[in-house]
Order: C-alpha cells, then sequence, then structure tokens
C-alpha cells in the first residue's frame, strides 16, 4: 500500500485531471486531503479507495497491492452519476 499515491497520481495524471478536479470528483470540496495522498503523506479510508477503483474503472487489487501495476491502458474515468 506504499505506492497508492503514486498510482493515484498515474491514473490522475492519465486521464488528464487535476487535483481540484479529482478532489471534486471524489466528494472534496477542497484538493489538499487528495494531494496528501499522493503523496504518501496519508493514507486513504477504505471507502475512498472504493470511490477511486468505481472511478476509474479498476480493482482496488490494482491500487493497494504494491507489487501489482494499475492497467492505465484498460483505466476509463467513469461519469458521476
Amino acid at each position: 500500500m506504499k505506492r497508492f499515491g503514486e498510482k493515484l497520481h498515474a491514473l490522475r495524471i492519465h486521464h488528464s485531471l487535476t487535483l481540484s478536479e479529482l478532489a471534486k470528483k471524489l466528494g472534496y470540496q477542497s484538493h489538499s486531503y487528495v494531494t496528501e495522498i499522493e503523496a504518501g503523506r496519508k493514507m486513504p479510508t477504505a471507502l475512498l479507495v472504493l470511490k477511486i477503483a468505481d472511478l476509474f474503472d479498476v480493482s482496488t487489487d490494482q491500487l493497494l497491492r504494491d507489487q501489482i501495476e494499475v492497467d492505465l491502458s484498460s483505466s476509463k474515468l467513469r461519469k458521476n452519476e
């Protein structure tokens, strides 16, 4: 789980999202919490991991397991409902 922030950053950049845009899609008013997670200074809650997996259409295993890479080519940005 040490690489969670790195993987989130890669997904965000791959889908051309700013920190503010990603934060809004995840239900946050400010991007500060997302910044802290990407930098590895904070760990995400279980609910946030699920939201991120759903948003980018990736598995929680890809996000949480350091030895598994996130498949950027197959990830899709889902629209907010």
